[in-house]
């Protein structure tokens, strides 16, 4: 009972002092843009920004859809490469040496470079921004993974090795589980990269999606209209966020609960 007690009054610690932070913010806005006569097409009160997007629900909606489609589709093609690299790195001491550079030479490129050019090179359809989210999301994952598989418990893969088990198995029984933490803390940073991608990636050539529809309504001085996609990006970028405590939590339950146990302590 008295863990239970505690566990709620950290869930009610941790999620009411951001909500107060931003409802005074809110409320800070509201009174300097009344006080000041702001005009709108410069900085709009939240209310209005609330009713304006209210109003266009619906065509925010579509576009906030079209996001998360790319979104999805390019982090979990972000996912599949990832994996791919960092268990080849994992097994071959060549590929580590080899690849590792290469992978950290390839964030130094501005995104901003790359994705105009992913438009040149295929046009506006799908693909172009599929390549921007998986380019923006992969690295951190690969690092998480190969960190993680470094911190394999040795005791037990020699005592692994000594009952004749192979690097295959091995790497299933010991190395990957014990990856897995690293790489949903990883998970949890790209996640919030690749809605930022998958918008800019509209904002440069898209028919649909926030990123359009906030150039849009830039090029059209409804500075009302951006902040309202703005604050959608952030609602979006928060749930998917959470959700990774949710997938987390049912695909090893052990580490939850070991986080869970720390925090009520």
């Amino acid at each position: 009972m008295k863990t239970k007690r505690m566990t709620r009054g950290g869930f009610w610690g941790t999620v009411i002092p951001p909500v107060a932070i931003v409802l005074v913010l809110l409320v800070g806005w509201e009174l300097a843009v009344t006080l000041t006569g702001m005009r709108p097409q410069v900085l709009p009160a939240p209310s209005r920004v609330f009713v304006e997007g209210f109003e266009r629900a619906d065509i925010i909606w579509g576009h906030t859809l079209a996001t998360l489609q790319v979104t999805l589709i390019g982090f979990a093609f972000s996912l599949i490469v990832a994996w791919a690299i960092a268990i080849a790195i994992d097994f071959s001491g060549v590929l580590r040496r080899g690849l590792m550079p290469l992978l950290v030479a390839s964030q130094t490129i501005p995104i901003i470079a790359i994705a105009p050019l992913m438009i040149i090179w295929f046009g506006f359809g799908l693909l172009p921004k599929i390549l921007v989210v998986a380019l923006v999301t992969f690295f951190p994952i690969v690092v998480g993974l190969i960190e993680g598989f470094n911190k394999a418990d040795r005791e037990t893969s020699n005592l692994l090795r000594s009952m004749g088990a192979g690097r295959w198995k091995e790497f299933v029984y010991v190395r990957l589980p014990s990856a897995m933490p690293s790489f949903f803390t990883a998970l949890r940073i790209s996640i919030t990269y690749a809605v930022v991608g998958a918008i800019f990636a509209e904002y440069v050539g898209a028919q649909q999606g926030l990123g359009i529809f906030m150039s849009t309504q830039k090029n059209a001085f409804r500075t009302d209209l951006v902040l309202a996609a703005v604050a959608v990006t952030a609602v979006l970028s928060i749930s998917l966020y959470l959700l990774t405590f949710l997938i987390e939590r049912v695909v090893i339950p052990w580490s939850f609960k070991e986080r869970k146990a720390r925090g009520a302590r």
